[in-house]
């Protein structure tokens, strides 16, 4: 299995709201088996009812997808779904915190917690995707990412099923490109597979 590191991006932080499956599954079905960055999604979803979003983009992309668990240890090329009403973290150890707190901007799992989280875990090795939505949860956490040196893409409005999430990050002025929703997952695999890293950033 690949391993991710030496300044490599080592995590694609994926955010999505209302019209959010349909992207995330575009995203991912064109995500090679190679992939060696971990994927993690948040997702806002009913809390109410249980989740089906794991086992829906496990049929969607050839890379393994599971319902995030406390404890567990990030793969590379894996993908972790936050479950239904928790928020999603993720250690410097790599390893996932869920947690009941207080609902961010109204929605838990909140994509400003997991933005926050990775970029004080991981720093330049993440990579924040606002994908559609309502609202403007994620547009703290991708200050967050750019400031620890990460990578923060966003859904461009003419695919965005529902643009408010992916304007909010953009109108934040840290959001690195703005992509049509069947670039993103070309962009990914450019910069965790090609090379690229922090070091296409400007540090001035």
């Amino acid at each position: 299995m690949p391993e991710a590191g030496g300044g490599a991006f080592e995590i694609v932080a994926i955010a999505a709201s209302a019209g959010g499956l349909t992207a995330i599954s575009k995203v991912l079905e064109e995500l090679p088996p190679s992939f060696p960055a971990s994927v993690l999604v948040v997702q806002h979803v009913d809390p109410r009812h249980r989740s089906l979003m794991a086992s829906i983009l496990s049929r969607r992309t050839r890379l393994p997808v599971k319902e995030a668990e406390a404890g567990e240890r990030i793969v590379p090329g894996t993908v972790y779904v936050a479950p239904p009403n928790h928020h999603l973290l993720v250690n410097a150890d790599g390893t996932l915190v869920l947690t009941q707190t207080e609902p961010v901007h109204f929605v838990r799992p909140s994509a400003d917690l997991l933005f926050e989280s990775v970029a004080a875990s991981f720093r330049d090795r993440v990579i924040a995707v606002v994908l559609s939505g309502t609202g403007v949860d994620g547009s703290m956490g991708v200050e967050a990412v750019n400031k620890m040196g990460g990578t923060v893409i966003a859904e461009d409005e003419q695919s965005s099923e529902f643009f408010g999430m992916p304007q909010a990050a953009i109108q934040t002025g840290f959001v690195d490109f703005v992509l049509p929703l069947t670039e993103i997952s070309s962009a990914l695999q450019s910069l965790v597979m090609g090379g690229g890293g922090s070091s296409e950033h400007g540090g001035d």
